[in-house]
C-alpha cells in the first residue's frame, strides 16, 4: 500500500511546489498571462474567422478591463509617488557633493544614450531603407486619421524657440500640471522642492519630510495592491492587442518592424554591456533581477506604470534606496533612448515612403529635435505618435503614411518601453558606484 501511495504523495508534493513557485514569482505569472493572452488573441483575430469582428472587439475590451484598471490604479498614485520619491531621494542622497555628482552624471548618461540611440536609428533606417516601395502597397490617403493642420492658429505645432522651451519647463501652475498629467512639470517641481529642503535647517524640514515618507509608503502600498492584477492585466492587454492587429498587419510591414526591433535589440545589448563593464554586474544577474520588471514593462507599454517595480529591481541590484528613489523616477520621465531610436526610424520611414530625401543637415536637425522631444516625454502609451506628427510636419514630411505606423505602434511601443526601463536600471546601478565614491 505504501508503494502505491508514495508516488502519489510525491506527485502532489511536486504540484504544490510548482503552484507555490508560480504564485510567488511575478515574472512567471506575467509570462503565463502573456502566452495565454497571445493564444486567445489569435483565436479572436480576424484571420481565424471563429468570431465576428465586432464581437471580438467587445470581448477584447472586456478582457483588457483588468489591464485598464491596473493602469488606472498606477496613474492615480503616480504624481504623489514621483513627487515623494524624488524629494525623499534628494534629501537622503547625502552631501551636496554627492548630490551634484549623481545629478550631473545622470544628465550626462541620459543625453549620451539618447543621442546615441537616435543616431543608431537613423543609421539603420538609411541603410535598410524600410520605406522604399511601400507607398504603392497601401492606400494611406483614404485611411489616414485626421491630423493637426500646421496653419491652424489653435494648434501649436511650430517649433518653439529656445527661450520658450526653457521657460515652459518651469511649472507656472503646478496644480494645472498635476491635473493635466504633465509629469515633466511634476519632476521639475519635485527637484526644486527637494533641493530647497536640503538648504534649510533639518529640524524645520522634519514635519515635511515625515509627510513625504508617509506619502511614499501609502503610494507604494496602493501599488502593491495593483500588482495583484498584473498577470490578469498582461493577459487581457495582450489578447486585445493580438485581436486588433492580427498577423497580416504585422507581416505587411515586417521590414519596418525589423529595423526598429533590430535597433532596440542592439541598444539593449549595449545597455547590458555598460552595466557589466561600468558596474561589474554580470548580464545573468542583471536580467535575473530585472526580468519580471521588463516583462511587465513590455505588457503595459508604460515606463511610468512600472516605476515602483523598477525601484524594487534597482534595490535588488544593490542600489541604495535614496539613489533608487531619485534616479528611477527621473529616468522614467526623461530617459527615453528607446523612444528616440524608434522615432528616428519612423521619421525616415515616412520620408522614404513619400520619396523625400533628407540631407545631412536636415538629418542633424531631426536627431536634435527627437532628442529634445524624447527627454521629458510622458512615459505612457501613444505619446510618441504625437511627437512623430509634430516633427514630421515641421520637416515638411507628409504624414499620410502614419496610419501604417499606427497599425503596429502598440507592439513596438511595448518593445521600446523595455529598452527605456533597462536604461533606467543601468543608470541606477552606474550611479550606485558614483554615489559610493562621492560619499567616500
Amino acid at each position: 500500500m505504501s508503494d502505491i501511495s508514495d508516488p502519489q504523495i510525491e506527485i502532489s508534493r511536486q504540484r504544490f511546489k510548482l503552484r507555490a513557485w508560480i504564485t510567488t514569482r511575478l515574472w512567471a505569472q506575467v509570462i503565463a498571462g502573456m502566452i495565454l493572452g497571445i493564444g486567445v488573441g489569435l483565436l479572436l483575430s480576424e484571420e481565424t474567422g471563429l468570431v465576428a469582428p465586432q464581437l471580438a472587439e467587445t470581448i477584447g475590451a472586456w478582457l483588457a478591463l483588468p489591464g485598464r484598471i491596473f493602469l488606472a490604479l498606477i496613474a492615480m498614485v503616480l504624481v504623489p509617488l514621483i513627487f515623494s520619491s524624488i524629494v525623499g531621494g534628494l534629501t537622503g542622497a547625502g552631501s551636496g557633493g554627492e548630490l551634484r555628482a549623481v545629478g550631473g552624471r545622470l544628465a550626462a548618461f541620459i543625453l549620451t544614450t539618447t543621442f546615441a540611440a537616435a543616431i543608431v536609428g537613423a543609421t539603420l533606417a538609411r541603410w535598410i531603407r524600410p520605406g522604399d516601395g511601400l507607398s504603392g502597397l497601401f492606400d494611406v490617403r483614404d485611411a489616414v486619421p485626421p491630423l493637426p493642420v500646421p496653419n491652424d492658429p489653435e494648434v501649436a505645432i511650430g517649433p518653439a524657440t529656445a527661450p520658450d522651451v526653457i521657460v515652459n519647463i518651469l511649472p507656472a501652475n503646478p496644480t494645472a500640471s498635476i491635473v493635466q498629467g504633465d509629469m515633466l512639470a511634476v519632476v521639475v517641481l519635485a527637484l526644486l522642492v527637494g533641493i530647497s529642503v536640503t538648504q534649510i535647517d533639518r529640524s524645520r524640514a522634519a514635519p515635511f519630510l515625515g509627510l513625504m515618507d508617509a506619502l511614499l509608503s501609502i503610494s507604494m502600498n496602493i501599488v502593491k495592491w495593483a500588482m495583484f492584477l498584473a498577470p490578469f492585466a498582461v493577459f487581457g492587454l495582450m489578447a486585445q492587442l493580438v485581436t486588433r492587429i492580427g498577423l497580416d498587419t504585422v507581416g505587411g510591414i515586417s521590414r519596418y518592424m525589423g529595423t526598429v526591433l533590430g535597433g532596440l535589440a542592439l541598444l539593449l545589448v549595449l545597455y547590458v554591456l555598460v552595466a557589466a563593464l561600468g558596474a561589474r554586474l554580470g548580464p545573468l544577474r542583471f536580467l535575473r533581477a530585472a526580468g519580471g520588471t521588463l516583462l511587465l514593462a513590455f505588457s503595459t507599454s508604460s515606463s511610468s506604470a512600472v516605476m515602483p517595480v523598477t525601484i524594487q529591481s534597482a534595490r535588488r541590484l544593490g542600489v541604495p534606496e535614496s539613489i533608487a528613489n531619485l534616479v528611477i523616477p527621473l529616468g522614467a520621465t526623461m530617459n527615453m533612448a528607446g523612444t528616440a531610436l524608434y522615432q528616428a526610424v519612423a521619421i525616415l520611414f515616412l520620408a522614404q515612403m513619400a520619396g523625400v530625401e533628407l540631407d545631412t543637415g536636415q538629418l542633424v536637425v531631426v536627431i536634435l529635435t527627437l532628442v529634445a522631444s524624447s527627454i521629458g516625454a510622458p512615459g505612457t502609451p501613444g505619446v510618441s505618435i504625437a511627437i512623430l506628427i509634430s516633427v514630421a510636419t515641421n520637416m515638411g514630411i507628409p504624414v499620410e503614411g502614419m496610419v501604417i505606423i499606427l497599425g503596429v505602434d502598440r507592439l513596438l511601443d511595448m518593445c521600446r518601453t523595455v529598452v527605456n526601463v533597462t536604461g533606467d536600471l543601468v543608470a541606477a546601478v552606474l550611479l550606485r558606484n558614483v554615489s559610493a565614491a562621492a560619499a567616500g
